[in-house]
């Protein structure tokens, strides 16, 4: 289970929260509301799709493996990153951030397997 509260400890992180895979948010902490935190979970189900859809594209493409399953994403803007894995996702400053930090906290949540 994810935990947000240690979520939100990492340095610029603001937001944190979990959603289902059909996109219905399941829990979220910090500077957002709740309608933004319901809109990022939506946003972050089909992202998290498209990242799998597109991971077994690059693996068939290239016949590599090492792509798939696709595990998480991160979007990113001037100022603002969204960085998901599995269905935890959290929003951060980028002039902040530790993105190293954020993807193995992150990682350390998801279950085994």
């Amino acid at each position: 289970m994810a935990n947000l509260d240690a979520l939100l400890r990492l340095k610029g992180v603001f937001a944190a929260g979990t959603f289902e895979n059909d996109g219905r948010l399941t829990s979220y902490k910090g500077d957002i509301t709740q309608e933004e935190a319901a809109m990022a979970a939506a946003m972050c189900a089909a992202n998290m799709q498209m990242a799998r859809m597109q991971a077994d594209g690059y693996t068939a493409l290239s016949g590599e493996s090492g792509w798939s399953p696709a595990i998480g994403f991160a979007v990113s803007g001037p100022k603002f990153s969204v960085c998901v894995m599995g269905n935890v996702g959290v929003f951060a400053r980028n002039g902040e951030a530790s993105f190293n930090e954020i993807f193995k906290t992150l990682r350390s949540m998801m279950p085994e397997g």
